[in-house]
């Protein structure tokens, strides 16, 4: 199954039908007519698996401007409103201007004779700034929101999530808004935009190519048209190659006025489609973290424990560090158990009869491991819980002592695994950075405990069974 002239596509498994021909009837219906690429792409992204599911559960596109992808895109969820009851649609994009044009271009849609039988006659449609929406008579709805100050985040039961403009989406903006597909029946999200450039907060949008282009998802339609990287700006048939409405529908006049109007860099990402060569990857050196591999640990030193649960909460993860006078330290994954299977309560006996003999057992005040704490407290364990400048720290001392082999490590798969699937995410406004995960699959536990042990191995004055130097006085 192919889109004509995309030059990057990866497709979902186990498509076994589609609602395409569905939706290009009513696109018909209504006096419109798709492109061969356009429908390519609704052919996946609306197929099926046999148990029902979307075989695309995310449809990400990055596909340079004037190309006529909202016209595409924007008979969805009309198409999904009409055909089921009380569906609520979302289409959100980063600047209310942009939210407001393609409310004003579907609204135009909206009025038209052909979908007077479908359109709620009380509430029809709001234009209200802000308060954008077109009902239906069925009691389904389609909201356009911009992503700003939470506005989102009162909706819920989100079946289609359309999130335009994805160069802009940063982690903080789709953590509030994915929250709202959390009881939806088969719910989808669809990924719109552009390369993103060096001052926006793309990472997101590059982290779900990265993810897509490494095949770590058997759910993700991922669709790409670009130019050759390097091509003449000015080459008519690389903007046929990465404009697929290009001349047809978007004039030659059109992608000039670009071309004179933004800088290089910025023509090259938004009309040719092309992406920066620095490609979303692990934000620790793979080099590196090979070089710090030992077959054991080496004696002496003082120990410390890290413990941390994904949001999730299907995973715990112990990680343990022992460090030395010379600044040098060791890390290791000590347990890690699915909470299904095992439960919690074994974590806290295996942490307490070890407390005699640690420097610091550290948990994150943001994890859900701190359900541990009051156990543990009880116990007689006296636990390090670490705020975000804390972590920032933690995260910072960890990447350093990588880069100078100061940390050794063992071979370890769930570790090399976390490692290798991990981002950087802002802590705050100070520029502080903290963990986040590549890949909704990722486990990133792993190394989130043996980071915290690291800073609380280094940080702590505690140092069980060592002797302290006593001064006399006289």
């Amino acid at each position: 199954m192919l889109v004509p002239g995309a030059s990057e596509l990866i497709i979902p498994e186990g498509m076994t039908a589609t609602s395409e021909p569905s939706l290009n009837a009513f696109v018909e219906a209504l006096g419109f007519t798709l492109d061969p690429w356009q429908r390519a792409i609704n052919r996946i992204a609306l197929a099926k698996r046999s148990d029902g599911l979307w075989a695309a559960r995310n449809v990400d596109m990055s596909i340079p401007r004037q190309t006529g992808k909202t016209f595409d895109v924007g008979f969805v969820p009309f198409h999904r409103c009409i055909r089921n009851p009380r569906f609520t649609a979302i289409w959100t994009t980063h600047h209310f201007s942009v939210t407001q044009d393609t409310f004003q271009s579907m609204r135009d849609i909206a009025l038209m004779e052909e979908m007077e039988p479908f359109i709620d006659p009380d509430h029809g449609i709001h234009s209200a700034a802000g308060k954008e929406a077109i009902y239906f008579r069925n009691g389904s709805r389609i909201a356009f929101k911009a992503r700003e100050n939470g506005a989102i985040r009162g909706f819920k039961k989100v079946g289609l999530l359309i999130l335009d403009e994805a160069q802009h989406l940063s982690d903080a903006a789709l953590a509030s808004v994915l929250p709202t597909q959390n009881r939806a029946d088969n719910p989808q999200t669809w990924y719109m935009g552009t390369p993103p450039g060096p001052t926006q907060q793309g990472d997101v949008f590059a982290r779900h190519r990265a993810n897509a282009l490494a095949r770590r998802s058997k759910r993700t339609l991922y669709v790409e048209f670009s130019a050759d990287r390097g091509t003449d700006p000015l080459d008519r048939s690389q903007w046929m190659k990465a404009n697929p409405s290009y001349p047809l529908h978007t004039s030659d006049e059109s992608i000039l006025n670009l071309y004179e109007e933004l800088a290089e860099d910025d023509f090259r990402r938004e009309c040719l489609g092309i992406w920066d060569e620095s490609t979303f990857r692990s934000a620790i050196d793979a080099d590196a973290w090979r070089a710090g591999i030992v077959e054991e640990r080496k004696p002496g030193g003082w120990n410390a424990i890290g413990v941390d649960m994904p949001p999730d909460r299907t995973s715990l993860a112990i990680g343990a560090c022992r460090a030395w006078e010379d600044g040098n330290a060791h890390i290791e994954l000590a347990m890690f158990r699915d909470t299904k299977q095992y439960g919690v309560a074994w974590a806290v006996d295996w942490i307490a009869q070890r407390w005699p003999r640690m420097a610091a057992v550290v948990i994150d005040a943001q994890s859900p491991a701190t359900v541990l704490v009051p156990d543990l407290k009880r116990r007689g364990v006296n636990v390090t819980l670490t705020g975000p400048t804390d972590m920032g720290q933690a995260v910072g001392r960890f990447q350093d002592m990588i880069r100078d082999r100061r940390l050794a490590h063992l071979e370890q798969a769930p570790l090399d695994v976390a490692v290798g699937g991990c981002a950087l995410r802002n802590i705050g406004q100070s520029g502080a950075m903290g963990w986040n995960k590549l890949g909704s699959d990722v486990d990133i536990s792993p190394l989130v405990a043996v980071t915290l042990a690291l800073h609380g191995a280094m940080t702590s004055k505690r140092r069980p069974g060592q002797k302290q130097r006593m001064i006399r006085l006289s």
